[in-house]
C-alpha cells in the first residue's frame, strides 16, 4: 500500500518554515497514524507490501484466460459541502467508492483496488481519518482493496475547513465476458435497483433549493425524513458492485447502467445500441420524499428533475426476458429493492441517434 504525502515540496527559504506557510507535516503524519487501521482492513490477498512505499503493488492472480483491466475515476461533488457544514466526514468516503466501483461493474468488471486523493485546506488529523474510514468501509463493501492514496494540504488555495476528494479504481473482467450495448436485444427486460436517496448527484441544485432559497435548517428535524435534513442529504450512495457481480453470475445480464448525473434516460441510453429504445414506466415506483420536496419547493419541472437526479433508481440491469424472475430473485435475496422498470424495443426510426440508443419515461408516478 503506497504512502500518503501531506504536500511536501521544496525546502523553505531561510528563516521561514513550512508550518508557518500553512503546511503542517506533523499533522499529516498524525493523520496517517490515525487512519492506518482503517486502510489496513480494506485489503485483498493480491496486495503486496503495506504502508510506506511510493506505489501500491497488486499481483493479478487467478486463472484468467484473457483478462481486461477496467479503470474509472470520480469524485463526490458538492455533497462535500453538506458534510463540511454538518461536521460529519465518515460517510462521503463511501460515496466516493460507490461512484467509482459502480461505474466499473457496468461492464462486468470486478473492482480490484482503489486509490484516493484528498485535497484539504488544513490537515486536521481526525477529519482526514474519518474520510479514510469511510473510504475503507466502502472498499470492504465493494470487495476491493484501498491500495494507497494522497493527502495534500493546500493553504491559501482552499479554506481551512474545506476539502475535496477523488479516487481512481481498477477492475478486471474476462474479454469474452465484457458487458456492453452489443449484447442488448429487443424484448430484453429492464430491472431497476432502488437508490438510497440522492446518492452523489444534483447537490448543487438540492442545496440551492433547500438551503439557499428555502432557508431550511440543515440540522433541523424533518418529519418526512424522520431525521434531520443534513442526515438525509448525507445518506451514503448505495454500493451495488457485489450485487451486480452476483446477478451476472446467476442470470443472463446484457449490461448495467449506473444512474448518476444525467439521470435515468441519459445513462441508460449510453448502454443501448442505435436503433433500440428502452421504454420505462414511471408507474412502477414512487420516488422518495427528498425528490418531491426539491421539486415542490424549487418549482423544478419534471424534465429538469429527471435529468439531474436518479429519482429513486440507482442502478439498472438489462436482462434476457427468460431470466427476469431469476434476476429478481437474486437481487431480493441480497436485500436489493428491485422491480421491472420496462423493456427494450426497436425504435420507430432505426437511424435515430448517432452511436447509442435512447430511453423514454412514460406514465406517471403513483405518488410524487
Amino acid at each position: 500500500m503506497s504512502d500518503r504525502d501531506a504536500g511536501q515540496h521544496d525546502a523553505p527559504t531561510a528563516g521561514a518554515s513550512y508550518a508557518a506557510a500553512g503546511v503542517d507535516i506533523d499533522a499529516g503524519e498524525r493523520a496517517i497514524e490515525l487512519f492506518k487501521p482503517h486502510a489496513k482492513r480494506a485489503t485483498r490477498p493480491e496486495v503486496l507490501g503495506g504502508l510506506g512505499g511510493f506505489a501500491g503493488l497488486f499481483a493479478l492472480k487467478g486463472d484468467y484466460r484473457e483478462p481486461v483491466l477496467a479503470a474509472s475515476s470520480d469524485g463526490v461533488g458538492t455533497k462535500l459541502a453538506v458534510a463540511q457544514a454538518m461536521g460529519i466526514h465518515d460517510t462521503v468516503g463511501r460515496d466516493l467508492v460507490a461512484m467509482v466501483v459502480d461505474d466499473l461493474v457496468v461492464c462486468g468488471a470486478e473492482p480490484l483496488f482503489l486509490q484516493d486523493y484528498i485535497a484539504i485546506g488544513k490537515v486536521v488529523p481526525e477529519v482526514v481519518a474519518d474520510i479514510v474510514k469511510g473510504i475503507a468501509d466502502g472498499c470492504v463493501d465493494a470487495g476491493c482493496a484501498l491500495l494507497g492514496g494522497e493527502t495534500a494540504e493546500h493553504p491559501g488555495l482552499m479554506e481551512d475547513g474545506h476539502y475535496d476528494i477523488s479516487a481512481t479504481g481498477v477492475g478486471v473482467v474476462e474479454a469474452d465476458s465484457v458487458l456492453s450495448a452489443d449484447r442488448v436485444r429487443p424484448g430484453d427486460v429492464v430491472i431497476a435497483m432502488g437508490s438510497s436517496g440522492l446518492h452523489s448527484n444534483g447537490y448543487s441544485l438540492a442545496r440551492k433549493v433547500l438551503l439557499d432559497w428555502g432557508h431550511m435548517d440543515i440540522g433541523g428535524h424533518v418529519e418526512e425524513f424522520g431525521r434531520s435534513l443534513g442526515e438525509e442529504l448525507l445518506e451514503p450512495t448505495r454500493i451495488y458492485a457485489r450485487d451486480c457481480l452476483a446477478l451476472a453470475a446467476e442470470a443472463d445480464v446484457r449490461t448495467f447502467a449506473h444512474i448518476t448525473g444525467g439521470g435515468l434516460a441519459d445513462n441508460l441510453g449510453r448502454v443501448l445500441p442505435r436503433g433500440l429504445v428502452a421504454e420505462l414506466d414511471r408507474g412502477t415506483w414512487s420516488p422518495a420524499p427528498i425528490f418531491s420536496m426539491i421539486a415542490q419547493r424549487g418549482r423544478v419541472v419534471r424534465e429538469e428533475m429527471e435529468r439531474t437526479f436518479n429519482m429513486g433508481v440507482g442502478m439498472v440491469a438489462i436482462v434476457a426476458p427468460e431470466d427476469t424472475d431469476r434476476a429478481q430473485a437474486v437481487l431480493t435475496a441480497r436485500h436489493v429493492d428491485n422491480w421491472v422498470l420496462g423493456s427494450i424495443k426497436r425504435a420507430n426510426d432505426p437511424t435515430e441517434g448517432t452511436k447509442t440508443g435512447s430511453a423514454v419515461l412514460l406514465g406517471e408516478h403513483p405518488r410524487f
